[in-house]
């Protein structure tokens, strides 16, 4: 099918207006970007109305146009009586003179072909055996029902639109050859001008948009023009028809509230209702009058945005004066001369229409929105849908996707926020732990070339004063020296023994481990002052873990140390073991003097401490880190130094993983 109306994907920002405004639901979502199914439009364009981005595109027929203006056969143009509400204030043969001056032929009045659809209603209308019908003088509607209601195609009067009807008329009267454009407020009238079934009556469909492009292109302001009239045959009271209820009121057929036999309906919602209605037998009519618009003076082709009442009155005023001018003899001269026009049409089904899913899919579907239970169903309608069963329904059919509901993507957004924060933080700890790792590295590679350098001069400094020390008489002045000089070597050797195993890199050997006996046991080596007392609390289920003992007991030893050191005055050494189904913990706190908060953050670094010189070489912690990393691991502090704030203290929590990584 030709798509009359296409999405400018650039444009639309996808704010589901145009799915909702849609009655055919012909707007589908694909990968978020909306796009109209020509076999499923209906050219109604309320999409073309409501889009505020301008991303709904008609397509342009000035080009068609000026190619028959262009050709040797002449060209009549016949002008919707809606014209009125499009060119306010403008004397109607000024527009004449203007449609002229562009190259037409001919310029005539649809209102007269109004005029005799309305007399086939109504004699349609009083026929004993006519039946129950839906009037197609909207194409929209028309095509509505031949592919949404295809049990109904019968019922559509069998009656040409005024359109059709003054371009049938044009052919009987007009020179032969001559070529047919309507010029119009709506889009739809290029779908019926394109549709076989309907005769070909009319070349091509001009919108009053795309007429006035025209006449701005080729430079003509109808308001400087000299005025001409309409050519003949005039229309009468058919220049009502673009208002609601018009073809009512031409065709003198009343709307009886209390029989009910005629009933009007116009607007997106409305019709479709009144069709189903019709449908379901609850409408009991014998004619249904429906349009797409709230009147053709609301038309998708219509540039003006004077609201409705205001385009009511400029078509009623205009009508009224008409009349007031209208010569009803000739009038009824010509309606009686072409009375015998054919204006007969047919119609033919397209079922458009996709079937329901079950109950169990359509679960599944509200399911995957997040909708377990009926309160779930806010029908919030900003999907483009009015409820959240007709969306579910819409994304079965393929006309939708999940991430047009709201609540739905907000839930969404929001899981995606939380992952995200898990997952800065993650990467914050992996960014802390790649920098102490580099500082580790080269702290470690610097502190391995010092250690082989001093190692073996600080040997021999030790091995000569130990020599001097044997040959030294006990009562000998220099005796205090060298012992001196044997103890600060043998201290620098211990600090050199430090540096080599900080710069080795070890593997780990795992083995499955009872952490809770592998505390006890390594806290049973460490000595403790008498002022410090030790509690121990096991809360493990499971102890086992694939560990590295020997360097768990260096991570036990170290933080047991230094937790004696910052007390003392002695205090409570508190050990807690823990675990979960992926891990197991070790707490070491203790009630010293704490941390201050500016020290914490170079804990870790290679050669940092608070403790007095010569009492600390600042390694402990940072081989500790390196063990607990190497677990893949995490060890975190928390402490106070402050005792306005409450006891002073510090804990340090280690977890390790049950099971080792490959990595």
């Amino acid at each position: 099918m030709t798509p009359f109306i296409q999405t400018l994907k650039e444009r639309c920002r996808v704010c589901y207006t145009c799915v909702r405004e849609c009655p055919a639901k012909a707007i589908r979502i694909v990968d978020g970007q909306a796009e109209i199914m020509p076999e499923r439009c209906i050219c109604c364009g309320n999409c073309v109305r409501v889009c505020s981005q301008d991303a709904k595109q008609v397509v342009d027929t000035t080009g068609t146009v000026r190619a028959l203006l262009d050709d040797d056969a002449p060209v009549a143009a016949c002008v919707a009586p809606s014209f009125p509400a499009e060119f306010v204030g403008l004397d109607e043969g000024k527009l004449v003179a203007a449609v002229r001056a562009l190259g037409f032929d001919y310029v005539h009045e649809v209102a007269f072909g109004a005029d005799l659809v309305a007399a086939e209603y109504r004699r349609l209308l009083g026929s004993p055996n006519a039946g129950r019908h839906i009037a197609t003088t909207c194409p929209a509607i028309a095509s509505f029902v031949e592919k949404y209601h295809p049990d109904l195609v019968a019922s559509l009067a069998p009656i040409v639109s005024p359109m059709v009807a003054i371009a049938r008329v044009i052919r009987r009267t007009a020179p032969a050859g001559t070529r047919v454009v309507f010029i119009g407020p709506c889009i739809a009238k290029k779908h019926e001008a394109d549709d076989a079934l309907g005769g070909n009556d009319i070349d091509a469909v001009l919108t009053f948009a795309e007429l006035r492009r025209m006449l701005d292109t080729d430079g003509i302001c109808p308001a400087g023009l000299v005025p001409t009239p309409f050519d003949p045959p005039h229309g009468g009271l058919g220049a009502i028809f673009p208002v609601s209820r018009g073809l009512l009121q031409t065709a003198d057929i009343p709307e009886d509230l209390l029989t009910g036999t005629v009933v009007a309906a116009d607007g997106r919602s409305n019709f479709v209702e009144a069709i189903k209605e019709f449908a379901d037998g609850d409408l009991d009519a014998r004619l249904l009058e429906a349009l797409a618009c709230q009147g053709c003076i609301m038309g998708a082709g219509m540039s003006n945005a004077a609201p409705l009442f205001s385009r009511r009155a400029q078509v009623s005023r205009y009508v009224k004066a008409h009349l007031d001018g209208l010569d009803r003899d000739q009038w009824r001269e010509d309606v009686e001369r072409l009375a015998e026009t054919d204006l007969t049409r047919r119609f033919s089904t397209d079922d458009q229409r996709i079937g329901d899913p079950s109950n169990d899919v359509l679960a599944d579907i509200m399911e995957r929105m997040g909708k377990f239970r009926p309160e779930d169903e806010l029908n919030c309608g900003a999907c483009g849908y009015e409820t959240c069963h007709e969306h579910a329904v819409a994304i079965y059919k393929g006309l939708a996707e999940s991430e047009m509901c709201l609540p739905y993507s907000i839930d969404e957004l929001r899981r995606t926020v939380a992952e995200l924060e898990v997952s800065n933080e993650q990467l914050a700890s992996t960014q802390s732990a790649l920098m102490q790792s580099e500082k580790l590295a080269s702290m470690g590679q610097l502190a391995a070339g010092i250690a082989h350098e001093v190692n073996n001069p600080l040997g021999i400094v030790l091995m000569y004063a130990h020599l001097l020390l044997e040959d030294c008489a006990p009562d000998n002045p220099v005796r205090d020296d060298l012992q001196m000089i044997a103890e600060q070597a043998n201290r620098c050797k211990k600090i050199v023994a430090g540096l080599l195993h900080f710069a080795r890199q070890n593997k780990l050997v795992r083995e499955p481990t009872d952490l809770a006996k592998l505390i006890d046991r390594g806290l049973a080596a460490i000595a403790t002052p008498a002022n410090v007392r030790v509690d121990i609390h096991h809360d493990v289920r499971d102890p086992q873990a694939e560990i590295d003992r020997d360097q768990i007991l260096q991570v036990l030893t170290n933080l047991v140390t230094n937790a004696v050191d910052a007390m003392p005055e002695g205090g409570t050494l508190t050990l807690r073991t823990a675990d979960t189904d992926d891990a197991v913990r070790l707490e070491v706190a203790d009630t010293g003097s704490g941390i201050r908060e500016e020290d914490r953050a170079r804990i870790f670094d290679p050669f940092f401490t608070t403790k007095q010189i010569g009492r600390g070489t600042g390694l402990g912690l940072a081989v500790t880190y390196g063990i607990i990393k190497m677990h893949s691991g995490t060890i975190t502090v928390e402490s106070s130094a402050d005792p306005g704030q409450g006891p002073t203290g510090t804990t340090f929590r280690v977890e390790l993983p049950r099971r080792g990584s490959d990595q």
